[in-house]
């Protein structure tokens, strides 16, 4: 099968990779309808991080089930299915308890690389969901969202404790920050301020519920969200960057009492801890448990009462992966999905 491979910073090739079989009696293997290029693949492709030779790549997948162990129960040959960037076995305490993406036997699907045309699904009871039919065409955008960053941007609003009559900022206009402004508007929220400075970004933000927009950063950002919010903050802002200036922006951004959710993979990110302590700032996050919300996200998608399928502004085939990549680290895309 061909499959896409980061050979070093800024060197994705699409080549011929093993096909996939079974492994364990509790996997299952898909044959892709698509895949994508996620902001965290951005990471290694700049070189921000370290790994050892060739890597597969991709985690956010959708597909029909092609193949199942001897002991998978909740799908069959045939579904076309969603799966988190994690995969869980969806029993475990940690699991019961919502946070799948730390199940006890979780594997991270980045390295069994999605962006091929097939795939492996360990623990595939607990990891994927079947949708009600095939799916229209038009739906499978909104899906493959649903299988990373929707689910993100979902749990990045929840941590932030969105909901009715409440202010959220969210700092970062990526994929996962627009649909954070998405699940901020579905959770009921009054107020939704999207932080961003280019115009696409902002007229999508706008479309997913955003009221405001401020394009100022830093310093000038948090006193901005200040003067929008009476002076006291937002009582949830969503951090969906990852660097110290973003993380330090929302967690300045968010009123005493409020809550901050940090969604945007860490790196070198420091907190002053004197600070934080006289700020009453609650902190939630980490790798969204996907999993949690996806029966719930493809019911909305499936009623079409959502689309967030509108993040990808560019669609590529699998073999031209590496023009995807650039296209994001140019940022001249939002999100590029790209078809086995």
């Amino acid at each position: 099968m061909r499959g896409a491979i980061l050979y070093a910073p800024g060197d994705v090739r699409v080549e011929e990779r093993d096909r996939p079989s079974l492994v364990e009696p509790t996997d299952a293997i898909l044959r892709l309808s698509a895949a994508c290029v996620c902001g965290s693949d951005l990471w290694p492709y700049r070189g921000v991080e370290t790994y050892d030779g060739p890597i597969p790549m991709g985690h956010e997948y959708v597909g029909i089930v092609e193949e199942i162990g001897a002991d998978v129960a909740n799908v069959k040959v045939g579904d076309f299915v969603v799966g988190s960037f994690f995969a869980s076995d969806n029993t475990c305490e940690i699991c019961r308890a919502g946070y799948q993406s730390s199940c006890v036997h979780r594997v991270l699907m980045g390295s069994l690389g999605s962006q091929a045309e097939f795939l492996r699904v360990p623990l595939a009871d607990g990891t994927l969901v079947a949708t009600p039919g095939m799916p229209e065409p038009d739906l499978i955008p909104s899906l493959l969202a649903a299988s990373d960053v929707l689910g993100t941007g979902w749990f990045g609003a929840v941590a932030a404790e969105a909901g009715p009559g409440k202010t959220v900022a969210v700092v970062g206009d990526g994929a996962v920050g627009l649909l954070a402004v998405l699940a901020a508007k579905q959770l009921g929220a009054e107020q939704i301020i999207a932080m961003s400075r280019h115009e696409p970004r902002q007229r999508l933000a706008r479309e997913f519920g955003a009221t405001d927009i401020v394009t100022e950063r830093g310093d000038a950002g948090v006193a901005r969200i200040k003067e929008l919010t009476g002076g006291r903050g937002a009582h949830s802002v969503v951090e969906a960057v990852g660097t110290q200036e973003s993380m330090m922006q929302a967690i300045r951004s968010t009123r005493p009492g409020g809550h901050v959710g940090y969604v945007g993979v860490a790196h070198d990110v420091q907190l002053p801890g004197e600070e934080l302590f006289f700020s009453h700032v609650h902190l939630h996050g980490g790798p969204a448990p996907v999993r949690q919300y996806l029966p719930e996200l493809i019911d909305l998608i499936w009623s079409r009462t959502i689309n967030p399928g509108k993040v990808f502004d560019l669609e590529l085939p699998l073999e031209q992966a590496a023009d995807g990549y650039k296209a994001m680290d140019e940022r001249s895309a939002i999100k590029v999905l790209l078809r086995p």
